[in-house]
């Protein structure tokens, strides 16, 4: 049951019924160096930081970042909107 998943604390508030995209990331300044996906952690970054991915789905303020298997699994519940690629 998605609702038990230990990923989920309070993203239903502010995520639910948000329109998202995939997205290579990019710094959205130079000062920063990475995002976490709003669910598990994952870290997006550059090429060059170990561990990190690259691609996601966020917001359409870039401000929250998901990663595709976190996407998955709460798609259905969170009644997220795709638009195509930035």
């Amino acid at each position: 049951m998605a609702e038990a998943d230990w990923r989920l604390t309070n993203q239903i508030d502010y995520l639910k019924g948000k329109t998202l995209r995939w997205k290579h990331w990019v710094a959205p300044r130079p000062s920063w160096d990475h995002d976490h996906c709003d669910f598990c952690m994952q870290k997006f970054a550059e090429e060059d930081v170990a561990d990190a991915v690259q691609e996601g789905y966020t917001t359409e303020d870039d401000y929250h970042w998901i990663c595709g298997g976190c996407f998955n699994d709460f798609r259905e519940l969170f009644e997220w909107k795709l638009v195509d690629k930035a």
